[in-house]
């Protein structure tokens, strides 16, 4: 992560360091996880649900990856200082931290009906969470001189929703942070980027027909909804010395979604086909 090249050849990019990557019981976080130990990193995953995150480790080790899971609170500032106490335990060091632990499914909500307790609730999972583990990765980093932080935002940082205006707001939120953040920590040797996922099919989508699936897919110009493993790809892509100029961006993996003005079923010029 140094920018020094590394041969073509290595398989492992990443052998050697050590991750948190938090909201990794499952979904996104947990394939982020699992793709980082496939890349030679030691992952330290980081979720309230003890049972899911103990299987979710176990597939990583199952697979040939070291993953230590620790089951936590991140809105809760004793609980992230327990956190990382069991990561200093663990590893001598912290190359690369992922903040992808949110709270969106449950908080929708018209406008003119959403609580302070939830709103409250959506800041305290979406954004108190990052700034807590923030700081205290980036005093590690800092002290070593480099490191990685990747935060995972959402298209609807750019493009809102209906009903879920909390989690919209803290998704821009998100955006603006990993800016400042990486202003703040690049004379650290620290680089901060984040990546907007679009439709990503998780377990919660997991009720839908196949057809409302379709429908969604109609939307996306690319033709398909995402999986959790297309963002993992990013996220390893910033986390490589590949990236190793780049901070302070938000990469969406969208297939496109924000890229158009409006979608296929209302535009008003005929696609092109392909011949």
């Amino acid at each position: 992560m140094d920018g020094s090249p590394r041969p073509a050849t290595d398989a492992r990019p990443l052998t050697g360091h050590t991750a948190l990557v938090t909201g990794a019981s499952r979904g996104i976080g947990a394939a982020i996880a699992t793709r980082l130990a496939a890349d030679g990193v030691r992952v330290v995953i980081a979720a309230r649900d003890a049972d899911r995150l103990a299987r979710a480790a176990a597939d990583i080790e199952a697979a040939g990856g070291q993953a230590l899971p620790v089951a936590a609170d991140l809105t809760d500032e004793a609980a992230v200082d327990r956190l990382f106490a069991r990561v200093d335990e663990w590893s001598e060091r912290l190359d690369i931290l992922v903040n992808n632990a949110s709270w969106v499914y449950g908080t929708e909500a018209p406008l003119l009906e959403v609580t302070a307790t939830l709103w409250d609730g959506v800041v305290a999972a979406n954004l108190r969470s990052l700034f807590l583990c923030t700081v205290r990765a980036a005093r590690r980093m800092a002290e070593a001189g480099s490191g990685v932080i990747v935060n995972i935002s959402a298209a609807s940082a750019q493009r809102a929703h209906r009903s879920v205006i909390a989690y919209d707001t803290t998704k821009g939120g998100v955006d603006a942070f990993t800016r400042a953040a990486a202003l703040e920590l690049a004379p650290f040797g620290i680089r901060v980027n984040a990546v907007a996922p679009g439709a990503i099919v998780v377990e919660a989508w997991g009720d839908l027909p196949e057809d409302e699936l379709a429908k969604r897919s109609e939307t996306v110009p690319l033709g398909r909804l995402g999986g959790p493993d297309d963002i993992a790809g990013a996220v390893a892509y910033l986390c490589s010395d590949d990236a190793a100029y780049v901070t302070g961006q938000v990469i969406a993996v969208d297939g496109g979604l924000l890229a158009q003005l409006r979608p296929p079923q209302v535009e008003i010029v005929e696609p092109a086909v392909v011949r």
